[in-house]
């Protein structure tokens, strides 16, 4: 059965949010940048935010708010994965947890692996917590991205004590295959060092598309392994403050459930109720009409750039709603989205913000309206092309 793809807000609405992606530039700039998406909230969500306010439900967040039950069941119904909801602990958001799980497994000093071009608050998530960056790039294989085995073995031997993984990844929308995460946990347990997945974008990923949870890839996964997500991205919830650190093994949970209590104290309680009904199966269909939305820009993407940008090169992501673009061929300078956002008023994230990798490049949000995206590129195609 076809699902209807979900239909953005118009711009006359979505001008009217106070977020960061429609205050950031003036009324003139179309925004393309921060991960925040054009839709409506899922219908639970808006319901049970609609009916809290109501009740001025707005206290402390209680020991227990559901959202482990909740997520747990998200997680066998959506990925296949049984989580242990007394292996969930919550806290305020995904960057928070790696900062906290990661001040537990390294001493300061400590090299941490990042596989660039990667989401930009890693490697200052890795210094907040004490430890060093260790670039590891991703490698291209000419048709996809995958793990430089060679060079995080190396960075293992060489002392790293652990690895920030983003799976799927970001910017470029990789799915790591079941076998690269099972020979990553192997390399991992051999060397004695952790793993901590940032898994946010996992329910993003396209049908068609196998995701899967690093936890679940095998025993010495879970020996290694931190999993820390949320329902912020998928449902757009950024501002609503809630993540969760998954475990699936006695010595990582220990970690976890040793944590300071203030670490979940941060959790928001509009975070952990939005979350419930975003986990819940009453958001389901509005999730694959999310997808199919997603799916169908994506292409168009791909469509609009042959047609104002030829010389782009760019690989339709298997997860998310981010396109990581090489634009190196056309000649626009190491950042070309410092130009298109003073020329052709189009905001995009600066790729060298991921790290010399992304130099020439830029990441364009697609979680918008199909004529918003139109847009956005032949604005910058005319630039191009003057």
């Amino acid at each position: 059965m076809s699902v209807s793809p979900l239909q953005a807000l118009t711009i006359d609405q979505l001008r009217q949010r106070s977020s960061t992606k429609w205050r950031t530039h003036p009324a003139d700039v179309l925004p393309l940048f921060v991960a925040e998406t054009d839709f409506p909230l899922a219908p639970a969500i808006t319901a049970v935010l609609a009916r809290a306010i109501e009740l001025g439900d707005t206290g402390y967040t209680p020991p227990d708010p559901g959202i482990r039950d909740a997520f747990a069941a998200f997680a066998q119904r959506r990925l296949g994965w049984t989580v242990d909801p007394a292996r969930v602990r919550t806290t305020c958001d995904v960057m928070m947890g790696v900062v906290e799980v990661l001040r537990q497994v390294i001493e300061p000093g400590d090299r941490v692996i990042t596989t660039p071009p990667v989401y930009p608050p890693f490697d200052m998530c890795i210094e907040e917590a004490g430890g060093v960056v260790e670039r590891v790039p991703l490698v291209d294989n000419g048709v996809g991205w995958e793990l430089d085995f060679a060079g995080i073995e190396s960075a293992f031997a060489a002392g790293a004590r652990s690895i920030l993984l983003c799976n799927p990844h970001n910017p470029t929308g990789t799915v790591h295959t079941r076998e690269s995460l099972a020979a990553l946990a192997e390399l991992a347990e051999r060397f004695g060092a952790t793993v901590v997945s940032d898994e946010i974008h996992a329910p993003l990923t396209q049908p068609g598309i196998v995701f899967t949870p690093f936890l679940a890839v095998s025993d010495a996964a879970a020996r290694v392994g931190f999993a820390i997500t949320s329902s912020s991205k998928a449902f757009n919830l950024a501002g609503l403050k809630c993540a969760l650190i998954v475990t699936a093994a006695d010595g990582p949970t220990k970690i976890v459930n040793d944590l300071p209590p203030e670490v979940e104290w941060r959790t928001g309680l509009f975070g952990a109720i939005a979350g419930v009904a975003a986990f819940s199966p009453e958001s389901d269909a509005w999730l694959d009409s999310l997808l199919a939305a997603l799916d169908e820009n994506r292409r168009l993407l791909a469509e609009l750039l042959e047609t104002h940008l030829p010389g782009a090169r760019y690989r339709m992501p298997d997860a998310g709603f981010l396109a990581w673009v090489d634009l190196r061929a056309l000649d626009l300078g190491d950042d070309p989205a410092e130009r298109m956002l003073s020329d052709a008023k189009v905001a995009l994230n600066p790729g060298p913000s991921f790290g010399e990798e992304g130099l020439g490049h830029v990441r364009i949000n697609f979680g918008c309206s199909p004529e918003v995206l139109r847009e956005a590129v032949a604005r910058v195609g005319t630039l191009v092309a003057s």
